[in-house]
């Protein structure tokens, strides 16, 4: 080394074995081990979850593709018939105002039924993630080791 790289502190560089390199998320636990060397840690040695490891699994994906399953068609029915009952509350004042029963008229029992989706959206869901997240939850949480 030259006078120009004098006293900069230049250190070599460690590189990994070709096994090291190909199990990036490995936890690293020295040279000699009895844990299998096959099995990828999900939980740093701090107890922290890799969770870009996490998302890799098929477990975590199927999790994901059934959230998402209920939540989109839900939002869209309760958006449609939200946006359906604003749009007749503000374009069609006589078809709302029609009365049914003495002083309750089309757009009060329109108004309540906004009450009553909200309900069964929110049971459907309970029942939805019981039967079906909260098994897929607890399969994900028993290959990764991580708990809430």
């Amino acid at each position: 080394m030259g006078a120009a790289h004098e006293g900069q502190g230049y250190m070599t560089k460690a590189m990994r074995s070709p096994g090291e390199a190909q199990h990036e998320y490995r936890e690293s636990r020295g040279f000699a081990s009895f844990d299998d060397p096959d099995t990828l840690s999900y939980v740093d040695s701090d107890g922290t979850p890799k969770f870009e490891l996490i998302r890799q699994t098929d477990e975590f994906r199927t999790l994901r593709r059934r959230l998402t399953t209920f939540i989109f068609p839900m939002t869209a029915l309760f958006l449609s018939s939200y946006l359906t009952f604003v749009l007749l509350s503000a374009y069609a004042k006589d078809f709302v105002s029609t009365k049914v029963i003495g002083v309750i008229n089309l757009g009060i029992l329109l108004g309540l039924g906004q009450f009553v989706t909200s309900i069964i959206i929110t049971l459907g869901y309970a029942r939805y993630a019981k039967r079906r997240l909260d098994p897929q939850r607890k399969l994900l949480a028993e290959k990764t080791g991580v708990e809430e």
